[in-house]
């Protein structure tokens, strides 16, 4: 049976967050563990619907919480509001991406070991920051994701596998962001994949997207072609989930 609970992890300031956490507890075996990194809104029921998603894949699926219990966006201004914050600070960024790696190992559904992130817009440059961190898990997947590394870099050596999946005609991250990012992740040693949808913009995996003046808008076959990809890479990172 799927199991969903709800669950409030704290930083070392007491600050409080609240993310949801997905598996499949039909057996006893723990299973890797892939942090669900939300779009620019904060958490919401698209990220916990990811997550189940990777339960019944057999994973267990966290739906981390970057900005705070009770900070979630009502419409754009608030929603450019509470990622600018950390945007602006991609250090605290990370601090926040680390926790949550920390708060889903102990879970006891959990093999500690196994350890994955994914992440959509916002959420595709969190999970980039955590790998560019040097924090050592098994792989990070950007779906749609915003590109720009941090400035200054903390220039280590990246540990995790990284696959990027992304539309050529994305506004927010344009082709020649492809071809930096590749550089860079190069420069840091990463084992890395990018894969480019064509006629493909930005929130491409979300059906709620409908702007497609601004580039913005749900694609059907690049969304199920971006989520086949990022089961072939957890597969061949885990060698399959545990159960």
């Amino acid at each position: 049976m799927i199991i969903k609970e709800k669950i409030i992890y704290q930083d070392t300031s007491k600050n409080e967050f609240e993310g949801v956490i997905v598996w499949d507890d039909s057996n006893s075996n723990t299973k890797p563990g892939i942090l669900v990194s939300h779009m620019w809104s904060g958490q919401s029921g698209f990220e916990v619907e990811k997550a189940t998603e990777l339960a019944k894949l057999g994973y267990v699926g966290f739906a981390i919480d970057n900005y705070g219990k009770g900070r979630r966006a009502n419409g754009p201004d608030e929603a450019q509001k509470l990622m600018d914050e950390l945007d602006l600070d991609r250090p605290l960024l990370v601090s926040r991406m680390i926790l949550a790696v920390n708060t889903l190992k102990k879970h006891k559904a959990v093999n500690e070991s196994q350890i994955g992130a994914i992440g959509f817009c916002f959420g595709g440059k969190c999970v980039l920051d955590l790998a560019r961190s040097g924090t050592q898990i098994g792989g990070v997947v950007s779906f749609h994701g915003l590109l720009d590394p941090p400035n200054p870099h903390p220039d280590k050596e990246i540990q995790s596998s990284i696959l990027v999946l992304h539309g050529w005609e994305d506004p927010m991250a344009l082709p020649d962001a492809l071809i930096q990012l590749s550089h860079e992740l190069n420069d840091h040693k990463a084992d890395w994949n990018i894969h480019v949808y064509g006629h493909t913009g930005h929130a491409f995996t979300n059906p709620k997207a409908k702007f497609p003046e601004k580039g913005l808008f749900f694609e059907p076959k690049s969304n199920k072609r971006a989520w086949d990809a990022m089961i072939y890479f957890f597969k061949e990172i885990f060698n399959g989930p545990s159960n």
